[in-house]
């Protein structure tokens, strides 16, 4: 009898998560981490690129009283996270940098940003989002699963 664990498997899927992405849980009670992992029906590496996280470290510092606390709270979601340093060198936005990343790695992205959705779609990288503020869908990503 052969076993079905997805964890089994050695190789993670990495998953490039864009900032709006850690404020899904506090929004609609989502566990991100947990979703993901069902939709793609394997075991995922979260990677937060150095711009996400700064965008994250930003808001937290410069927002409003508001957004501090859902940024300090998803700044502690990204603990979950693989963080990779892109170094400075990587000064673009961190859209720029999603769609640099994912292109060359071949990674999905999952974002709920609709105009990254559309320059990862149109790199043929595959792109999960929140739908119906419930749950996980994936675009373009047939090939991944």
């Amino acid at each position: 009898m052969t076993s079905h664990n997805p964890a089994a498997k050695k190789d993670k899927l990495k998953v490039i998560l864009d900032s709006n992405v850690l404020f899904v849980p506090l929004k609609f009670k989502i566990d991100i981490f947990e979703e993901l992992r069902n939709l793609l029906k394997s075991n995922v590496e979260f990677v937060l690129l150095s711009p996400v996280k700064r965008e994250l470290e930003t808001l937290a510092a410069k927002g409003s009283p508001k957004t501090r606390k859902e940024a300090a709270y998803a700044l502690r979601l990204a603990e979950k996270c693989k963080f990779v340093d892109l170094g400075e060198s990587c000064g673009a936005s961190s859209d720029d940098a999603i769609v640099k990343v994912a292109g060359e790695w071949k990674t999905p992205v999952f974002t709920n940003d609709r105009t990254l959705r559309k320059r990862l779609r149109d790199i043929n990288v595959p792109v999960i989002y929140v739908r119906q503020k419930s749950r996980l869908e994936i675009e373009g990503g047939c090939n991944i699963v």
